[in-house]
């Protein structure tokens, strides 16, 4: 049985990365305010495995889909946040196909991969199925991501692209942006056109092609341009950063004028 990718969906699909705030609270609030996922991310700040956990089965019981981003290809929790009810897995830092090809073994049940029968999953409702129906299911809503972060990365992203059991590509602008020897300069030339040699190796095989860290200016020319349908906007920090500055700039304001 070979997997099949969904193809892109017409319209883009939204994103909050949730990076420090590891609580239940956030798939009710990116939920209300129309977000149309969450990403958990593991990687960088201080939210572990049960956080995620808490996350993933309250965004299943919301119909809000949670992807986890683990620490890297190498990550213990890789098929471990599928088990515990994340909708998708991404996957920071992949630089080769072999990479690649060892994140499917992880992430996918045989024949295409050799992830480990779990117990009782999330994605059930942890009812207690057969084997049959377990892996049809988990199939069916999983999804990994490759992050393409680097210039290896790059010169690889066509064949990972291709690699069955590879759900989508995304990029890392930041990371990607300083590999490339432009570190804080996403719209550098050499930027873009990696964003594009991206985004088409991902159209090519009928994958998701998908952004995180762009500024909106700069969401068409690098990302929408180039056929991506799943953009992580932003992240809860700046956003209380962004919002806590705003109303104090307002209330200042009206202090001082008083």
């Amino acid at each position: 049985m070979k997997h099949q990718a969904s193809p892109p969906a017409a319209d883009a699909t939204i994103g909050l990365a949730v990076c420090v705030v590891g609580t239940v609270e956030m798939v009710s609030i990116a939920s209300r305010t129309g977000y149309d996922f969450l990403v958990v991310d593991m990687e960088h700040g201080r939210i572990g495995l049960d956080q995620v956990t808490d996350i993933c089965v309250a965004g299943l019981l919301a119909k809000m889909p949670v992807y986890a981003r683990v620490t890297g290809p190498s990550s213990a929790d890789i098929a471990r946040v599928l088990d515990c009810g994340a909708v998708g897995v991404i996957v920071p830092h992949v630089d080769t196909l072999e990479e690649a090809r060892a994140i499917v073994r992880k992430t996918r049940f045989l024949p295409i991969g050799e992830r480990a029968l779990p117990g009782p999953l999330a994605i059930n409702g942890f009812e207690p199925v057969t084997v049959a129906r377990l892996v049809e299911t988990a199939e069916a809503s999983t999804k990994v991501i490759a992050m393409i972060e680097s210039r290896s990365g790059l010169e690889a992203a066509g064949d990972i692209a291709a690699l069955d059991g590879i759900d989508g590509l995304m990029i890392g602008s930041n990371d990607l942006a300083a590999a490339l020897g432009h570190p804080g300069d996403i719209g550098h030339p050499d930027v873009r056109s990696a964003f594009e040699k991206i985004g088409r190796a991902a159209g090519s095989s009928g994958k998701t092609f998908g952004t995180m860290g762009l500024p909106p200016e700069m969401l068409r020319g690098h990302a929408l341009d180039f056929g991506a349908r799943m953009i992580v906007a932003t992240n809860e920090i700046n956003l209380l950063f962004d919002g806590a500055a705003r109303a104090l700039a307002d209330f200042r304001k009206i202090a001082e004028e008083a």
